[in-house]
């Protein structure tokens, strides 16, 4: 929540400004379940931000393909770094981005590019202190999207950049998310009265990209994000969380640990869990399971019909047809996965081949060719309601180029549920 050079930079809210924000949260009209979520292990924090470095954090997102990295970065008046921290709360990597201005990043978000698996960073460059959605504040906000290293090492990256204005005048705002649904963006305003924005659908570089209300938002909202799954999505406020269903249908609101400054909020890779950081040096980083009302859904299990092929397992010899027995993989992230969830499935395509799918991009054998469906357990695609994760992202998957050969380039094509028989 900073600001830029020739602007009056706020590091703390006022702590009478606070009460005040606390007393209006209190009375505001409540529509769904107030739950009071205790954070694991009581009120000890996950882990602690151990940078010197890092004394804004002001946001958090969770990483798709590396297993118990977080990402954060600070507040304006810092260089445009993004800092991958492990479970431990120390920085694995830093990574700077070459052709960014870091003018007042608030926010991160990460998805999955469908069409390669690889991971992606948004990061929200959106505070603006002086807006009141009419004349004053900045003409246009950006946001950079980043595709993820493939590795914990220090390095410079480069970064599409996106301008955006909004349609009904300058916001002030710190909350990003992105439906791994539909790759859309949307951007949540920090207000008495605030507003969630959508991005339009495909972003260009060439012009300036226009953000449409398409619902309210919480008074003051620091942060917000996609539930992994797209079933739900989370807007942090400085005193609590409130969960809904699209913008506007609140599930659940939610107490949270207390902190002194309320920056950041994500998911855990599995959706079952939050979790919120503060700004602050050695500031703490809680995890907060959901209560069940505002986890996703697990999907049921597709029924195989007689007029389609039925999906097997690829084994072999004495192993063929066996179960393995399930064992807990899960990371302090929320990985979520389990022994069957690594499990291979071999589909007929319409138009043929056998196409080996592998959720971890391995080959099931040596003679099948692994492709489909690669990286998707970085969008929680776990037992629990993996299929229908890994299903929305089939019609890109399998167009990507590690299907040449076997798959006619871009002829894409999604199973129907009930074209695959899961086990999970």
């Amino acid at each position: 929540m900073g600001s830029t050079s020739g602007r009056t930079r706020t590091r703390r809210i006022p702590r009478a400004v606070l009460a005040l924000l606390a007393v209006a949260g209190a009375v505001l009209p409540v529509t769904a379940t107030v739950t009071a979520a205790r954070a694991d292990d009581g009120e000890r924090p996950l882990f602690r931000i151990r940078d010197e470095r890092i004394g804004e954090s002001s946001g958090l997102a969770v990483s798709p393909t590396h297993k118990d990295i977080v990402y954060t970065h600070n507040d304006s008046g810092h260089g445009p770094q993004i800092y991958a921290i492990g479970p431990d709360g120390r920085t694995r990597a830093t990574f700077t981005i070459g052709n960014a201005e870091a003018r007042d990043w608030e926010g991160i978000a990460a998805s999955t590019d469908r069409a390669t698996g690889r991971g992606v960073l948004w990061i929200a460059d959106i505070g603006d202190n002086l807006a009141d959605g009419g004349g004053r504040g900045w003409p246009d906000v950006s946001v950079y999207k980043v595709v993820e290293p493939r590795t914990m090492e220090d390095a410079t990256l480069r970064a599409v950049r996106y301008r955006f204005r909004y349609a009904d005048g300058p916001r002030n705002a710190e909350g990003v998310m992105v439906d791994p649904r539909t790759g859309r963006l949307y951007v949540v305003s920090k207000e008495f009265s605030g507003s969630v924005y959508a991005a339009p659908v495909k972003l260009r570089t060439d012009k300036v990209n226009v953000l449409r209300r398409v619902g309210p938002a919480p008074l003051m909202a620091t942060d917000a994000a996609y539930a992994p799954d797209g079933s739900s999505f989370v807007i942090r406020t400085y005193f609590s969380a409130s969960v809904y269903r699209s913008p506007g249908k609140l599930i659940a609101h939610l107490t949270m640990p207390p902190l002194n400054q309320a920056e950041s909020i994500a998911y855990t890779r599995d959706g079952a869990a939050l979790l919120t950081g503060s700004e602050g040096k050695d500031s703490p980083v809680y995890r907060v399971p959901l209560p069940a009302a505002a986890r996703p859904a697990p999907s049921p299990s597709p029924v195989r019909t007689s007029a389609r092929p039925r999906a097997v397992r690829a084994s072999s010899g004495a192993t063929a047809g066996r179960r393995p027995a399930r064992r807990a993989d899960a990371g302090v992230m929320g990985d979520g996965r389990s022994r069957g969830d690594r499990d291979h499935r071999v589909h007929r395509l319409p138009h043929g081949p056998l196409t080996t799918v592998s959720v971890q991009g391995r080959p099931a054998g040596a003679a099948a060719v692994p492709c489909a469906w690669q990286k998707c357990w970085g969008l929680a695609c776990h037992a629990s309601y993996g299929p229908r994760v890994c299903q929305s992202l089939t019609s890109s998957v399998l167009a990507s180029r590690t299907c040449a050969g076997r798959v006619r380039s871009r002829d894409a094509y999604t199973p129907p549920s009930s074209s695959l028989s899961w086990r999970s």
